[in-house]
This record gives C-alpha cells, structure tokens and sequence, in this order.
C-alpha cells in the first residue's frame, strides 16, 4: 500500500465518516489541506468571510440534520475565532467536528507566528478535544472525534493539526469500530425506574410532562406525544424544546421559564409530578430555584448523569436514551384521564393568554404570527439571533415539528441565527430557511451576506427593527428608570445606520423595507417566492416590550404581565 500525506489522510478520513460540507477559512498551515479539499470533489466547502459564521453555520447544519456539523479554520487567531461557536454548541449539545490547523510541532510552546494554545483554551467547552502528534493517529482520532461528537449527549470535538503533520507521509487505514475506555453511554433506561414513573402517573391528579432539547436530539417527539395523549398529561417545553410537542395540540402548553406562557410556568408550581425528558433545570426555567415546582414529584429521563440532580432534587432519575425510555413508559402506563387538571388549566388559559397591543402599528408579535401563517403546511427551518425577536418567536410561532426551531439557547449567542440559517439551508436545501433576526444581533455576523450570495445559499433574513438593544433596553425601562445607557443603535426619526435595504443590495441580495402593517403579509410573500437571499426590515415600535416576564431571582409564577 503505497504511502500519502497526512492531508490527504484527514481528507480521506472525513468521507469516511459521510462529510458532505465544511464551512471554514484557509490559512497558511492549511494550505496542503486546502489543495486536498480542493480536488476532493465529493466534499463541498463553502468560504464563509468569518471563522465564527462558519462554525455558527456547522452548528446550524447539524441542528437541522442530525450530522455531525464540521468546521474548518487556520492557527492562532483563525482557531480562538471558533471559540463563541464552540461553546455555543457545547452548551445546546450540537454534534460538530471543528478543526484547527497548528504550527510545526517543534514551535509549538515558543510563541511562534499565529501560534495559540485551541487545546487549553477550547478544554472546557468541547466535550473532547485532540493535538495530533503522528499522522499515524490521524485516522484513529478522527473516527473517534465523529463517534465522541455525535453519541451520548452530542457535543463539539477539536482537532488541532500541526502543519507538519498535514505533510508526514503513511499508509492509509480506516477504522471501522471505536473502543474508548471510560467512554460508554447508556441508551437503555432502568426498567425498575421506569415503572415507578408510570406508577407515579397513574397515582398523582396533576401530572406534567417537561420536554427539552435533548428530546428532539433522541428522536422522541413520536413518542412523547404517544405518552401524553395515553396518559392525558399536558405538555411544556423548555425554549430548547420547542417542536418536540406540536404547539397546536390541546395539551400544549407551550414554553415555559423567565418568558415563557402564564399558565406553563403555573402549571409547573401546582403540579405534583414532572416528567423532565431531555432537559437540564437550567436558571431561566426554574427561576428562583428553592421555590421551584414545591409540590412535585420529580422524574428526570436524561442521557447525561451530569444533569440529574444537578440543579433540583430528582426523585426518580432515569439514565439513558430518551426515545428508548419514553416508548417503554409509554407501553408501561395505563390509559387515564385527569379532567380537573385540565380544567384547571383551561382557566388559567382563558385569563393568561399571550397578546400585545391589536391597533395600527406593526407590532413585532403580528410579524411572529403572519411568518408562521405563510409558511404554514410547509417544510420550514425558524432560526433566529438573540434578543426580543428571539423571545417573540418562541411565544408566537407555533412550531409543530422537531428540528424547524434552531437557535442559540445556553449561551445567548449574539449573531448566531444568520450563519447558522446558512448552514441548515445547506443541511436542508428543500427547506424554506428564515433567520428572524433584532437590528442589533444580525450586524455581528452580517458579512455572511457575501456567502450566501455568492454560495447561492437563499435564505431569508426578516429583522425586527426598533433601533435598540432591545432586551438590554427592555430591562433598562423596568429596572434602571429608562435610562438606556448604551443601548440605542440610531435616534428617534433619525436615518437608519446602516439602511438594511442599501446594505442587502451592496451584496448582491433583495431588500425591503416595511413601515406600514398593512404589508407585513405581501413583503414576507414575496420574500418567500423570491430565489435568491432577501432581506426584509421590519420598522417596528421602538419601546415594544417581552411579556410575560420572570423578574431575576424570583419565582416563576411571580410574573410580570401586561401589554408590550
């Protein structure tokens, strides 16, 4: 068997493992790598103009596929400009392979040029991470990054390739199995703890089911809604949820948490068992965590035996895959009703709906709504940034479906949603892809505009514009007497900077501009029919508020309400 380069080992390597797409940005240790990639025709790369769009857009393809998301990016400032996506992925438990090209092996250590030590600064934020050494373990590791990356709870692993290691010549041979000592999931759920789950459903009058993502992640919306409907147990998802339970079914609540529905996060206090399947009790659901669900038995179906325990009291935790463990409970349980509850529920429904204000103003909620109404019935992937807009969107559409909802959750990422809508495009090019972005988030990543264009990547871009950091603002007026230090991003009546419309065009895509409701609904029509990149800016009410809302450190159902 005849000898080849240690690029064109970590080439032959990645379509082993089914790459079909990396997002990256060359440099000059990559340079035998890009020669590589280039005549590989079987791999598509695709030259975002930032190191953060492309792993924010391998996170937005894993999330709309289920793959393992790759990324690609030079030494030094190339590898710590992953850093914001990794972590990203690390906290909303995204598979990714990112790579980063290093220095010769023997400069590593001696502060050489675009020298940075990815290993130690990333050690945190993936779940694993490698230095390749001998292009001998290149193929090893490689195998075992796809396996770490997309098996137990999914996360993000880095390999870091030493220049000299791209160009070291050997055999090449591709494992076919993994064995990593320390390193087994559990998938299968104790079938003891099971059963006192469905005895407890069958006992208790005011069951909950609290669905995360790790349920979408598992592949159990099926079964979930299996198990509600047997069992008559409402549903709640976590903002990572979100689709894992069809918005639309009468046992839904809806989310739950800091802005979630009133009558969710009532339901979480006065119940006196939760199902928690895939989630992790983090602060922005449990609120002020001593007065969280006081009456509740609680059930927590997770992968990772990290997360039991780990935030509230679990009184029976159950290790493994969520799908597993959720359709054998399901077969467990016996059919039942609880009609009280769902009375109770029904009341609180009718007195705390979710609204804003029904006059002539175009209100970013009534965007939210008329978005979801178009492309109802249809294949459609909602990503968003981070901010209001990403808060109206997870209250006002009304997801109906695992993987249409990808945005950045643990982390709050900033500038995410656009990138990421770029790579779930690529992911699922059949699917309608919007990225619902706030004025403020999208302009952190919106040199992306020139990929997508150039790439023929047709996503749409619909901003909420009200000239502000809006949810800094929107915290500033409640708590801080409306002194909005630092967060206007253009005056009253002044001209817009940038113009949206002006700067969509410089790069080659469509953009409109939209001041009145009245043609909220034709411009997201023909943003949808247009085939290229559109960007439609929403001129909205400037002071236009989240509610409701969990003040920090108070309980959940200690809500501030009222109209936006």
């Amino acid at each position: 068997m005849s000898k080849i380069s240690g690029a064109e080992i970590l080439v032959k390597s990645l379509c082993e493992e089914g790459v079909e797409v990396i997002f990256g940005y060359p440099g000059g240790v990559l340079l035998s790598l890009a020669d590589k990639l280039y005549a590989e025709k079987s791999i598509r790369f695709i030259l975002t103009r930032h190191e953060q769009g492309a792993v924010h857009a391998a996170d937005g393809y894993a999330r709309a596929t289920g793959k393992v998301g790759v990324c690609l990016a030079t030494s030094g400032p190339g590898a710590t400009n992953l850093v914001t996506g990794i972590a990203t992925a690390n906290m909303d438990s995204v598979p990714m392979v990112a790579i980063t090209g290093q220095v010769r092996s023997s400069l590593i250590g001696n502060d050489a040029f675009q020298e940075a030590d990815i290993i130690g600064i990333t050690r945190s934020i993936t779940k694993h991470n490698y230095l390749v050494k001998d292009v001998k373990d290149l193929p090893r590791i490689v195998k075992e990054a796809f396996f770490i990356a997309s098996t137990g709870r999914p996360g993000p692993v880095l390999i870091d390739l030493p220049v000299d290691v791209t160009l070291q010549q050997d055999e090449f041979k591709y494992p076919r199995t993994v064995d990593i000592r320390g390193y087994k999931p559990t998938y299968g759920g104790h079938i003891g703890q099971i059963k006192k789950i469905a005895r407890a459903i069958e006992q208790k009058k005011k069951p909950l089911l609290y669905v995360g993502g790790g349920a979408i992640i598992s592949g159990a919306a099926a079964e979930i809604v299996e198990l509600s409907h047997k069992a008559d147990i409402p549903v709640t998802m976590t903002f990572m949820g979100l689709g894992a339970f069809p918005a639309d079914d009468p046992l839904s609540l809806g989310m739950l948490g800091m802005h979630g529905t009133a009558y969710a996060n009532m339901a979480v206090q006065e119940a006196d068992l939760i199902i928690a399947i895939g989630a992790r009790f983090d602060d922005r659901v449990t609120g002020r965590i001593d007065t969280f669900a006081p009456n509740a038995t609680i059930a927590h179906i997770d992968i990772d035996p990290t997360s039991v325990s780990k935030n509230v009291r679990v009184d029976i935790p159950v290790i493994g895959d969520a799908k597993t463990i959720i359709k054998e409970l399901a077969a467990e349980v016996n059919k039942k009703d609880h009609i009280e509850w769902h009375r109770t529920i029904a009341k609180w429904k009718k007195e705390y709906p979710l609204k804003y204000k029904d006059d002539d103003q175009v209100h970013p909620q009534y965007v939210i709504e008329t978005i979801c109404d178009a492309v109802k019935d249809k294949d459609a992937v909602i990503c968003s940034e981070v901010g209001q807009h990403q808060m109206w969107t997870a209250q006002f559409f009304k997801f109906a479906k695992p993987r249409t909802w990808i945005s950045s959750g643990g982390l709050g990422t900033m500038g995410f949603g656009f990138p990421a809508a770029m790579g779930a495009k690529v992911g699922r090019p059949e699917a309608i892809v919007i990225d619902i972005a706030g004025d403020g988030s999208i302009q952190m990543n919106i040199q992306e505009l020139a990929t997508v264009v150039m790439e023929r990547i047709p996503v749409k871009i619909f901003i909420l514009n009200n000239g502000y950091l809006g949810m800094v603002r929107q915290w500033q007026e409640l708590f801080y007497s409306r002194r909005y230090a630092f967060t206007p991003l253009s005056k009253e009546g002044a001209t817009q900077c940038p113009d949206f419309v002006k700067l969509a065009e410089s790069y080659g895509a469509k953009g409109i501009r939209v001041t009145d409701k009245s043609k909220v609904r034709e411009a997201i029509d023909t943003a949808l029919k247009e085939e290229g990149t559109v960007v439609v800016d929403f001129v909205i009410s400037r002071e236009e508020n989240v509610f409701p809302m969990v003040p920090a450190g108070e309980s959940i159902d200690k809500m501030i309400h009222g109209l936006a």
